[in-house]
């Protein structure tokens, strides 16, 4: 057993609920900053669905508000924090852009104020974002690759990560950015790109229904599995001296290629299944991201152990149980 604590935001979000599990797996005491809301009857979903649920201590908290995560920050002091809270879906920071920027962003100084005047000795884990690339300006992006973000997430993502910076530097905080490329799973939000493929994928081969509406099939990302990013984070924390990371798997295939492969899986032609629905489609589209985690690999010893293929075909099975069992996430 470490005898370590450790402090999640966002812990019943995909990212939070891996994270609690490798860390509980570490030996960690884990607890999670719960924040209230309508959807309370399946806020712990995917905490449940990892069989863990019993075994995370939850905090009420919320970014927005400084003195409860102070309050929080004193009554747990733990050594570890993880920030993984956000408002994470791209499309909406379009409708929601103060929301975004005061979640995202100003949401990161809160929680890194909190850890500075309440627990300064705790290691600070921000999560960065791979969209604050944007607009590529190399074809490979690395640390040393100059950002361009395209939407209001990307920003506040990119004021949360020089923040982060910042603090470092002013105040000598053990604070590092995980500058994580696309990571999926079967935990990931039914409104995202992947997991509606997949979810729609597995209700065409059951039957209950026809076609599967989608934006952009052109757009290219780098997809690794979340279960193998959240590692990266906490190796992060293991280092004596804090840094950047970019997390990625180093190779790049299409919306399409994905819906490919999840269609492939389950014996059906795409073709005959998907159609393109232009309000699916971004104000300002990410054409293609593609991540250099060579610093990761060398620094860390971190690479990404599933290909995508494994991904793909991980989610879809999930995806095709859930609808079997009338189970939902």
């Amino acid at each position: 057993m470490s005898g370590k604590r450790a402090l999640i935001t966002g812990i019943t979000g995909q990212d939070g609920a891996y994270l609690a599990q490798f860390l509980l797996g570490q030996g960690y005491e884990v607890h999670g900053l719960l924040r209230r809301s309508a959807s309370a009857d399946v806020i712990g979903a995917r905490l449940k669905w990892l069989k863990i649920d019993g075994r995370i201590i939850l905090h009420d908290g919320n970014l927005t508000d400084l003195s409860g995560l102070i309050r929080v920050m004193k009554d747990v002091q733990p050594q570890e924090v993880y920030n993984l809270a956000a408002q994470s879906f791209v499309k909406s920071s379009w409708q929601q852009p103060l929301l975004t920027g005061t979640v995202t962003g100003l949401g990161a100084v809160n929680i890194l104020e909190a850890v500075r005047l309440a627990n300064p000795e705790a290691r600070f884990y921000q999560a960065s974002s791979s969209e604050m690339f944007g607009l590529i300006q190399e074809p490979i992006q690395s640390e040393k690759t100059p950002f361009y973000p395209r939407s209001p997430y990307a920003a506040a993502k990119l004021y949360a990560h020089w923040m982060t910076v910042n603090y470092r530097e002013s105040f000598d905080m053990h604070a590092s950015n995980g500058i994580l490329f696309n990571h999926e799973s079967p935990l990931r939000g039914i409104e995202f790109v992947t997991r509606k493929i997949t979810d729609g994928v597995a209700r065409i081969k059951l039957g209950l229904q026809e076609k599967l509406s989608l934006g952009n099939l052109d757009a290219k990302r780098d997809w690794g599995h979340a279960r193998d990013y959240v590692k990266a984070m906490w190796l992060m924390l293991q280092q004596e001296v804090p840094d950047d990371y970019v997390i990625a798997t180093g190779r790049t295939a299409s919306v399409r290629e994905f819906c490919q492969f999840a269609f492939n899986h389950v014996g059906l032609n795409m073709e005959d299944h998907v159609v393109v629905d232009e309000r699916f489609l971004r104000p300002a589209e990410v054409d293609i991201l593609l991540g250099n985690a060579e610093k990761a690999k060398a620094k860390l010893g971190w690479a990404a152990e599933t290909t995508l293929e494994e991904l793909v075909a991980e989610m879809v099975e999930a995806d095709l149980q859930r609808l079997t069992s009338q189970e939902h996430l």
